[in-house]
């Protein structure tokens, strides 16, 4: 098994992995992306994202997706938006190897940090970030807004 940097020609299967991620959060009606979307967002002439891929001999089995963020409180920030590991290879390390090629990327790229989600009620991800010593926030909330609700707001000024 080898991590490497994900390029343009991974999004197909990069996409499926995304999928198989939404099912197992139960929410697969939640994917609007597309891989034509990714290709444009993530290779075009201002990346909005980076990935890894964990792959072998019989294709991509993981997959790490960042981008950066800015803190007004400490500067430059990786964020980690998603691991996915395919349920049969969950395991055998290697959510382990994205997360720590992840980790090297923030100091490469000279991030102050990085930072991430994860649902409460998983709890192998959650005792694994804890073995590294991840300080868990629960005094946050999430909010979100979607295109629609934004347009729809906007348009009552």
């Amino acid at each position: 098994m080898q991590i490497r940097i994900g390029t343009k020609a991974d999004l197909p299967r990069v996409f499926e992995l995304i999928v198989e991620l939404a099912v197992f959060e139960k929410a697969p009606h939640e994917v609007t992306n597309n891989i034509k979307q990714m290709e444009l967002d993530g290779f075009g002439a201002n990346p909005l994202f980076g990935f890894f891929v964990a792959e072998d001999t019989a294709g991509i089995h993981g997959l790490a997706l960042y981008y950066y963020r800015y803190s007004t409180w400490k500067g430059k920030r990786l964020y980690l938006e998603d691991i996915i590991v395919t349920e049969a290879m969950r395991g055998r390390g290697l959510g382990k190897a994205l997360f720590e090629a992840t980790m090297q990327q923030a100091l490469n790229a000279n991030c102050t940090g990085m930072m991430w989600q994860v649902l409460d009620w998983n709890k192998p991800a959650i005792t694994f970030y804890e073995g590294y010593g991840a300080r868990l926030d629960s005094e946050w909330i999430n909010c979100h807004l979607e295109a629609e609700q934004i347009n729809h707001r906007l348009n009552q000024l």
